[in-house]
């Protein structure tokens, strides 16, 4: 991803590819995932521009049947955030793993850099689907050999005064938590 001289004053444009929480759902748009994001990186100097592609109640199949007509086609980098609906309605593990695993084959079959936003199951989905839920991302970042961030809402989920009444979206403070420590993994791998 690093750029050579004759191309390091270009923008890089980074797609984010998810669901309600990458969509900045019940936010203002300059308070969603992808606009916090954005200025966040460019105060660190990247020149970047981030595409809001989530769609709210998407799972991985909804967001693998939209992939080709919603991924423009001037992208340098997936940021794959894709799963949580799934775990919350009890949806086969296996079936988001072989979702999530066509997207980055995909992503990669259009020559795009794709960078993994793991996700993990509700507790009480029981210890079973929770263990089996959790293990995707890891596995997929290690099978193809991708960035992982492990946990999209890291020192967020389950924290009231960080989300919505509904207990599950992130409030605007709750997002700038998420993009203060997703920063340097963009970066890492921007650079």
């Amino acid at each position: 991803m690093s750029p050579d001289p004759a191309h390091a004053a270009e923008t890089v444009r980074i797609l984010a590819f998810g669901d309600s929480l990458s969509a900045g759902y019940q936010l203002p748009p300059d308070k969603g995932f992808t606009s916090q994001l954005q200025q966040s990186l460019r105060q660190h100097g990247l020149k970047v521009d981030v595409i809001n592609a989530a769609v709210s109640g998407d799972t991985t199949a909804s967001g693998l049947a939209r992939l080709d007509w919603s991924t423009p086609e001037d992208i340098d980098l997936v940021l794959l955030e894709l799963g949580a609906n799934d775990a919350l309605q009890g949806l086969p593990v296996d079936k988001a793993q072989e979702n999530l695993s066509a997207m980055i084959e995909a992503f990669q079959k259009k020559g795009l850099a794709v960078a993994l936003l793991g996700m993990q199951s509700p507790p009480n989905m029981g210890e079973n689907y929770v263990k089996a839920f959790n293990s995707i991302y890891p596995t997929l970042a290690k099978r193809y050999d991708i960035p992982l961030y492990p946990f999209f809402l890291e020192d967020v989920a389950a924290q009231p005064h960080l989300n919505l009444e509904d207990g599950i979206h992130p409030t605007s403070e709750g997002i700038e938590i998420i993009v203060r420590k997703m920063t340097p993994f963009v970066m890492d791998i921007l650079q």
